[in-house]
């Protein structure tokens, strides 16, 4: 039987190159996303991927995602919390308690709202893998970036208690934390950086990768094939870890 899978903010970027691995496996995939205009494109491209407008931080519209997506298809074997935003790039003292707020709300909020959806599933058919995706941020924090960092540490808190909470049904619970990935997102934080400490793009591009082993960006694919593994029979006893995709980040201070 093909895996069931459902992903949250999947119509481009990281969630894109999730989606179109489980689906090029032989899942059956249900993505959902906020954005309208990445949402059409995805589903010219995918035709056969069941593409829905959510926003992940309202109750009521993940449970209504839920809803749908459990009938399209039919149970739920991997869920991958992709959802998430760069928040404000400020110091803590300029930072607005709206954007705090906002940022918490989706990348930390719509983790939980999905994964309490998903639980009595799995639990039910004693199987299945929540997959959170965490950031190196949340593994050594980030300055002028508290609001994401904070989210990104309580995910990988939300993942460790899931795994203790659920592993006895035969449910697993893993984090993946994605280094600096290339693609717009990663650019709009570069820019942010930029701005605040009045230098350029260039510069603080170079700097979020001097301090890796392997110092380059993590393409969305490699982060994909790290969700495959997670979700396969060969990670059958990996359960609560936080997982860097990374290169090996050794410090997260870039300057």
């Amino acid at each position: 039987m093909p895996q069931r899978v459902m992903i949250t903010a999947a119509a481009a970027g990281i969630g894109r190159a999730i989606a179109k691995a489980f689906y090029d496996e032989g899942a059956k995939v249900h993505i959902c996303d906020v954005n309208e205009q990445a949402l059409a494109a995805f589903r010219e491209e995918f035709p056969e991927i069941a593409a829905t407008h959510v926003n992940v931080a309202n109750e009521a519209e993940v449970d209504a995602w839920f809803d749908e997506a459990l009938e399209d298809l039919g149970g739920l074997d991997v869920l991958v919390n992709n959802a998430g935003i760069k928040g404000p790039t400020a110091p803590i003292d300029d930072v607005e308690f709206a954007d705090w707020k906002e940022c918490l709300a989706i990348c930390l909020d719509s983790h939980f709202l999905c994964a309490r959806r998903a639980a009595p599933v799995m639990k039910a058919q004693g199987s299945g893998n929540i997959i959170n995706l965490s950031s190196t941020a949340g593994q050594y924090g980030f300055g002028n970036r508290t609001p994401y960092a904070s989210a990104k540490w309580a995910v990988i808190g939300l993942t460790k208690s899931l795994a203790i909470e659920l592993g006895p049904h035969g449910v697993r619970c893993n984090a993946v934390c994605p280094g600096a990935v290339r693609g717009d997102r990663i650019n709009r934080v570069i820019q942010g950086e930029a701005d605040i400490r009045g230098v350029a793009f260039d510069v603080i591009a170079r700097e979020m990768t001097w301090s890796q082993s392997i110092p380059r960006f993590v393409e969305p694919e490699e982060i994909a094939d790290m969700c495959l593994f997670l979700a396969s029979p060969a990670a059958k006893m990996v359960n609560g870890q936080d997982i860097a995709v990374d290169g090996h980040l050794e410090t997260m201070h870039i300057r």
